[in-house]
């Protein structure tokens, strides 16, 4: 059946007159009443009566319009939805994101901020390893991720910086090095402290970036323990297990048991936040996505 029929059916049901429906239409009446017929001969029912001054609907014609316009509608609303998510204004799109990256203001903020431009959009969020986060983006299990290590080894991986937090030491309270807390803190400071990190693998920039300054600062560093989230090192900071170098957004944990002292500039130590995606990306969301997060980023003081 054709949709047009079924429109052609609706109007004149509305009109209930041919020549009103045909000017409605912008259409010659005579075509339209060939429709119609058609339409009846294809369903083997009279949909119409003939009066004198225009047209009444038979009981099947009442039942079908009801149907017709039901049937109108989501042909109507399908292909509303294929253009909104052909445009990114809907469907769904997963962010991945590494378990230090929610703490920067930034990272809450341009998501809340896609979500109010495209309410439309299906949100869906993730935290894992940097490793697993590239892996997932070249299986297309996730559309874009916040990380925090370097360009990703292979192809298929577009990495844009956004911007370089600075590092803090983190040292369980009551530790001699805790006490001047505005005081910058020399990373040689730490030679001899038992450091604990984030593990490598799931963590490899922010791991490899400390001990590439510990070893500029002129030492190897003693890890004695590895965690398998970054806000797990606190935890163990505060049971006394050792020091450790976190985002300096990570003070916004406000951990009992935990002091953050700020590090002295050189060797300068950074945890850079970076945005993942594949480098072609057909989904129109994601693309989106990109384009609102570079922006601000742009705009960051």
């Amino acid at each position: 059946m054709d949709l047009r029929h079924l429109r052609y059916f609706v109007t004149v049901a509305e009109e209930g007159h041919i020549t009103r429906a045909a000017e409605r239409l912008g259409i010659q009446q005579p075509p339209l009443s060939q429709q119609i017929r058609a339409l009846e001969e294809e369903l083997e029912v009279q949909l119409f009566r003939r009066k004198p001054r225009g047209v009444e609907m038979t009981e099947a014609g009442k039942a079908l319009l009801v149907d017709a316009r039901r049937i109108l509608d989501e042909v109507e609303g399908a292909l509303s939805r294929a253009k909104r998510t052909a445009r990114g204004e809907q469907g769904r799109l997963e962010v991945g994101f590494t378990s230090s990256a929610p703490f920067h203001p930034f990272v809450p903020r341009v998501i809340r901020l896609f979500r109010e431009n495209h309410p439309k959009v299906s949100l869906v969020l993730e935290e894992s390893g940097t490793s697993n986060l590239v892996a997932a983006l070249r299986a297309e299990r996730l559309d874009v991720a916040f990380i925090r290590s370097a360009m990703p080894k292979g192809e298929g991986i577009r990495v844009y910086p956004l911007l370089d937090e600075e590092m803090f030491a983190a040292l369980p309270k009551g530790h001699p090095l805790a006490r001047a807390r505005n005081e910058h803190l020399k990373l040689t400071y730490l030679a001899a402290e038992p450091l604990v990190l984030y593990r490598r693998a799931s963590g490899p920039g922010l791991h490899d970036g400390i001990v590439a300054a510990c070893r500029t600062a002129g030492f190897n560093p003693r890890i004695v323990q590895e965690a398998p989230r970054i806000t797990s090192t606190l935890n163990l900071v505060a049971a006394g297990l050792g020091a450790s170098l976190v985002p300096e957004s990570l003070r916004r944990m406000r951990l009992e048991g935990v002091v953050f002292r700020p590090l002295a500039p050189r060797p300068r130590l950074v945890a850079p936040l970076r945005l993942a995606c594949r480098s072609v990306d057909h989904v129109p969301a994601a693309q989106r996505f990109v384009a609102l997060v570079r922006r601000e980023a742009k705009v960051l003081p």
